[in-house]
């Protein structure tokens, strides 16, 4: 059986140190994958991938890449769905998983908030700031993907 890899959708992911810290805790490899070139730690466990900047470029890398041995990061909706779809287990940077029951109701609910945003403009303002229980809850989260998919259940 194969490793798992975690696959990081990196542009805009505010848990990045994190990632290193729990991937290198159990050894397993992690993909970095971006429009632009992104600064990563120098480690053999630590892979760049710098596409394209055409629209969803890295969403698309990552959702051929990612198989049932795949942890992919991303707070994109569409993207985890496409994940899901591969057997991927998908994790929002918060720690709360995606999951085939939770993302239909996650896609219709991103749905209604363009259609408000439209109709607003710019006055909604932007999510919340990341805060520290989020991103404990991520840690927490990422350790129990990992060791899930490397008891192979």
């Amino acid at each position: 059986m194969s490793a798992p890899v975690v696959l990081v959708d990196a542009d805009a992911c505010p848990v990045k140190d994190e990632i290193y810290r729990v991937a290198w805790r159990h050894e397993v490899p992690v993909k970095i994958v971006s429009n632009s070139r992104l600064r990563v730690p120098d480690h053999a466990l630590v892979e760049r991938i710098v596409v394209s900047d055409g629209f969803d470029a890295a969403d698309d890398w990552i959702a051929e890449a990612a198989t049932a041995r795949s942890i992919v990061i991303t707070a994109d909706i569409l993207l985890a769905d496409r994940a899901l779809k591969a057997g991927a287990t998908v994790l929002a940077p918060t720690g709360k998983p995606f999951t085939p029951a939770s993302i239909g109701p996650a896609i219709a609910t991103r749905a209604i908030m363009a259609d408000l945003r439209a109709g607003m403009g710019d006055g909604m303002g932007g999510p919340p700031p990341f805060s520290k229980a989020e991103r404990s809850q991520f840690l927490q989260a990422l350790d129990t993907a990992i060791v899930r998919l490397k008891r192979g259940a």
